[in-house]
């Protein structure tokens, strides 16, 4: 029998072990893609975001790169502040 039935994808990815970096992944690219919108709406160039955020060109790659998790917190900010956003981060 499977072990799986009547279980939740998050419990079988517990069971994987592999969680964790699934979520991460995911909250990236929710992130990645909100700022590309907004970005996108305001009419604001990479070139002009990465100045903006007084980063590099490469910088703002790695944020928009939704499988990139390895953003900072700093950069985050920053980013919002750039986009008129407030940034909140929750443990939920």
């Amino acid at each position: 029998m499977d072990k799986h039935i009547g279980s939740n994808f998050d419990d079988f990815l517990e069971d994987e072990g592999i969680l964790p970096e699934t979520e991460a992944v995911a909250v990236k690219r929710v992130i990645a893609y909100q700022v590309s919108l907004i970005m996108e709406k305001k009419q604001i160039s990479k070139a002009a975001m990465a100045r903006q955020m007084k980063t590099s060109r490469s910088a703002l790659e790695r944020l928009l790169d939704p499988k990139n998790t390895s953003i900072t917190l700093q950069t985050l900010e920053r980013a919002a502040h750039v986009i008129g956003k407030r940034l909140r981060i929750e443990f939920a």
